[in-house]
């Protein structure tokens, strides 16, 4: 069973930042050949020759399992409730094993917006592979895309192109977590830090002495926190400060001298220095007049 759609894009939808060519979705049952016939020239391949595509795609396995390699990964295991990234021009191969077969998803797209993404390290040739699990808003997506591309009403590569963003998003962000929350102590203790850093933006702690109250080396603390979160403790606790600020500013009649002191900032100046230089604007233009 195939259901595979193909999708125009004009010069303008190209401006839009990505835009989408194929999407579709494809059952092989155990022992079934494949590739199977059906599609366009450029997209099918034989398995043991491969092919390389000029675009990226992106794979989803909610049933099944297989088999990936590619130029830069020796052959690696698709299991069920994998995600797995084709690059343009990065020779590759795949198969379902016959034992199982699949069920798969695709959406093909290129455009700067996912160039960007692998020139600045968030996704890469050498981790095509999410391991995701099974998740019901990822085939909703992907079901979404088919109807879209099905009806082809105006603007349809708009749409089309915001679901590959929250798809690779939603996926990035998946697999993450999968990974952080095996180790429930150190997640316990980042949700625990960050609690107690909100409770005390208006006092003088600091996250030397949070981490001691957690019973962890400050180094420790800061290389878990940051894992967790993105941040660096210090970072995350001065960004709620000059969220708080903000609050202030514009909900209160506290000067910008009682606001630093009340956050415990080491002078006005730096506070407003700090202000300026995360929100691009001054504290005394965040009031309200």
């Amino acid at each position: 069973m195939q259901n595979s759609k193909y999708v125009l894009a004009n010069e303008r939808d190209r401006l839009w930042g990505l835009t989408v060519s194929t999407v579709g979705y494809e059952e092989i049952v155990p022992g079934e050949p494949y590739p199977t016939r059906g599609h366009a020239d450029g997209y099918y391949f034989n398995i043991d020759e491969g092919r390389e595509l000029n675009e990226f795609q992106l794979l989803y396995i909610p049933e099944g399992s297989g088999v990936f390699h590619s130029a830069t990964i020796e052959e690696a295991e698709i299991r069920e409730g994998d995600m797995f990234l084709l690059f343009p021009g990065e020779w590759h191969s795949y198969h379902p094993n016959p034992d199982t077969g699949w069920k798969s998803y695709w959406i093909g797209f290129k455009g700067k917006n996912i160039d960007d993404r692998v020139r600045y390290g968030f996704l890469s040739k050498e981790k095509p592979i999410y391991h995701i699990g099974f998740s019901n808003i990822i085939v909703q997506l992907y079901e979404t895309a088919l109807k879209t591309a099905d009806e082809e009403q105006a603007y349809a590569q708009q749409l089309l192109a915001g679901i590959v963003n929250y798809l690779i998003g939603t996926m990035y962000s998946l697999e993450r977590n999968i990974e952080l929350n095996r180790d429930h102590a150190h997640v316990d203790m980042v949700r625990r830090a960050r609690l107690r850093i909100y409770e005390a933006l208006e006092s003088s702690l600091t996250i030397q002495q949070i981490a001691e109250e957690l019973g962890v080396s400050y180094s420790n603390f800061r290389k878990l926190f940051k894992e967790y979160t993105g941040l660096s403790p210090a970072t995350y606790q001065q960004d709620l400060k000059l969220q708080r600020a903000k609050e202030l500013l514009s909900t209160t009649n506290l000067s910008i001298k009682e606001i630093a002191y009340r956050l415990n900032f080491d002078s006005p100046d730096y506070f407003s220095a700090k202000f300026k230089i995360k929100t691009g604007r001054k504290p005394s233009e965040m009031r309200v007049k």
